[in-house]
């Protein structure tokens, strides 16, 4: 089944743009009138309300800066204070009683006026889950989509519930939070990007999987088939990626093997793109970047023609990043590789609804963002995407850029500076000094402010000084929150990174380490046909990616075969490699499947001493392909 590759000539306001399918209609964003979340950009007049139910009543406000440096000040005579234009920044607006106390506060941000729009190709992104934290509320939910699209977001993630949505086997729920989110998101020019991660519980096998229920995979492919298929039609021109399942190799999202993954992965690309040709179908993501086993498992099972991105996760410190990504970059098979949930944990202060930082951690985590997007581009990334943009805590947890009520946190202005500088980036290398004070400077070819332009994004893990070469000029330096700072690299470099605007061309000065990149690009097509092992979840062991059985006697493997072309198949299913010691009964079977038709294949498995290792079976069914089923056993 090949992607149509055709290019759709596309007129706007702003003028002819050049598109392919997973192009979007895409303007300049600016604030609503109303400017949801505190949320101007450069040039207009600051504003917040005052809470009219705080008690004491305020009679004084302050604004303070990033630094602590007061910005603004004056009496209360209304219900709305005015700041003027402080610049380019994040601030916190307090309110204090006739004694001076602070009796409320709440913050704003002022972000650069974009030049251009987010350019189609633009590696910054974030997650929003934006029908989950705003269910049901079309005004939250486009006030998401809207502060995504002002700090330069090109993709942006959100949550589908397969059980909330698929109430019988031909039942669909119409009209749905998930419905008005799409809509929102695809009209404020935001590429979306879906996940799901439970089944519909009329479809769960409770004798199988007792423990996590709605929590595992279908276990019937043809039910993943049915669903993929209606929502890729549904979400044609709204939904433009999808990731068939969220972590579901740890047990908070099932406890699934690398062949149970690799199967799922199947059936769910051919119906995706049974739905719609133009759709990308995504890898369903890890937590983590998926070890060595789990690469291997997914070249074994030749797993390659069935997703069009190799999706990961990670929460890692970004000088971990190169290494934690290789076998990422190796199962990639040639694909991009897009990091779908990236952050930085840290523990919330206070408890209630805000589950508010300290204001040190709120700083620290808009110092990591430019580190973590530098870094992970420079390890083989494609699209970064934050997680996440909403308030959002998890046990001790807070990972979200705004607050409850979507006022800012300074990460949520850091976002804005990444997507700004890193416009369509591409990483031209990084270099480091290797010292105790080891300076990082990551080099990228981009288009700050609709302009090509290289851009270095400096720090240092202890404040140090550094210099660029003799006779490279610097246009224009920023700070981490996008306030420039004049043409001079500041004496001392620190954990908040700088952005450093040179000349297109320039960073070739720079002795530059190259960045790293996925493995070679595998190609072969799809088959309709999609093997699959089914074995209990209490026999699953995730540490070796592998199934226990009990080899006191022959055991029979419950392996199926599912044909999701038009045609009906004939041809056989044969072993083509067992570890030493292992034996399966019989080595080939003959079978003929329907169009959407299912078949058990009768396999008994025994051992004598056998070695750890992938038995692999292959079928070979003519013009519909040879597809592959690669598992590991182990003894109980």
């Amino acid at each position: 089944m090949k992607r149509r590759n055709t290019l759709i000539i596309v007129a706007t306001t702003l003028g002819l743009i050049l598109s392919c399918p997973l192009a979007t209609a895409r303007q300049i964003p600016m604030p609503a009138e109303d400017h949801p979340g505190n949320i101007f950009v450069a040039g207009q007049e600051v504003s917040a309300k005052v809470d009219e139910n705080l008690s004491p009543k305020p009679v004084r406000w302050r604004a303070m800066d990033d630094r602590g440096s007061i910005v603004g000040q004056g009496q209360i005579d209304s219900d709305n204070i005015k700041l003027g234009d402080p610049g380019i920044g994040w601030y916190r607006i307090e309110f204090l009683d006739d004694g001076g106390a602070v009796v409320g506060w709440t913050t704003a941000a002022v972000l650069a006026r974009l030049a251009e729009p987010t350019p189609q190709d633009s590696p910054i992104c974030v997650d929003s889950a934006t029908a989950w934290f705003a269910n049901g509320d079309a005004t939250r939910q486009g006030r998401f989509a809207q502060l995504a699209a002002l700090a330069g977001a090109n993709w942006i993630r959100d949550r589908l519930s397969w059980n909330g949505i698929h109430r019988g086997p031909d039942e669909f729920a119409e009209n749905t939070t998930y419905d008005s989110a799409a809509s929102l998101q695809a009209r404020y020019g935001l590429k979306l990007l879906q996940v799901f991660h439970d089944s519909p519980g009329w479809a769960v096998d409770k004798q199988l999987d007792d423990k996590r229920g709605t929590g595992r995979f279908t276990r019937d492919l043809r039910i993943l088939y049915k669903f993929c298929k209606t929502m890729s039609k549904r979400y044609e021109g709204r939904v433009l990626a999808w990731e068939p399942w969220n972590e579901g190799n740890i047990d908070v999202f099932g406890g699934h093997t690398i062949d149970e993954m690799c199967s799922h992965q199947k059936a769910a690309y051919l119906a995706f793109k049974a739905g719609n040709p133009n759709v990308t179908v995504c890898w369903n993501v890890y937590a983590g970047s998926g070890s060595e086993l789990h690469a291997q498992g997914v070249i074994e099972n030749e797993s390659w023609p069935y997703f069009e991105t190799y999706n990961i996760h990670s929460y890692s410190k970004p000088k971990d990043y190169a290494g934690e990504f290789s076998p990422a970059r190796e199962a990639s098979c040639g694909r991009p590789i897009w990091i779908t949930e990236c952050g930085v944990p840290l523990p919330w202060k206070s408890g209630g609804p805000g589950n508010e930082l300290s204001q040190a951690d709120e700083l620290e985590q808009a110092r990591f963002l430019a580190r973590s997007y530098a870094s992970s581009l420079f390890a083989g990334v494609e699209r970064h995407f934050f997680f996440i943009l909403g308030n959002y805590a998890e046990r001790n947890i807070q990972f979200g850029l705004l607050r409850d009520d979507q006022t800012p946190r300074p990460g949520y202005v850091a976002l804005a500076g990444v997507g700004r500088f890193l416009a369509g980036a591409k990483c031209l290398g990084r270099m480091t000094s290797g010292d105790e004070a080891s300076v990082q400077v990551y080099a990228f070819g981009s288009q700050p402010d609709g302009k090509s332009r290289d851009v270095l994004i400096v720090w240092a893990d202890k404040a140090t000084t550094w210099r660029l070469p003799e006779g490279v000029s610097v246009e224009v330096v920023y700070d981490y929150l996008g306030r420039p700072l004049g043409k001079d690299i500041p004496e001392s470099i620190e954990s908040a990174p700088l952005f450093v605007i040179l000349p297109q061309g320039k960073a070739a000065a720079l002795s530059l380490e190259a960045p790293l990149h996925g493995s070679a690009f595998r190609q072969s097509g799809a088959s309709p046909v999609v093997l699959q092992l089914q074995m209990p979840q209490s026999a699953t062991d995730l540490g070796k990616q592998a199934h226990k059985v009990d080899l006191k006697d022959e055991v029979e493997l419950d392996v199926f075969a599912y044909n999701f072309g038009d045609d009906a198949v004939a041809g056989t299913v044969s072993l083509e490699h067992a570890p030493d010691g292992w034996r399966l009964i019989p080595g080939r079977i003959e079978i003929e499947i329907e169009p959407m038709g299912r078949k058990h294949l009768p396999i008994r498995v025994g051992a004598k001493k056998p070695a750890e290792g992938w038995i692999k079976l292959r079928g070979d069914f003519s013009e519909a392909g040879r597809p592959v089923l690669a598992f590991r056993l182990v003894p109980k």
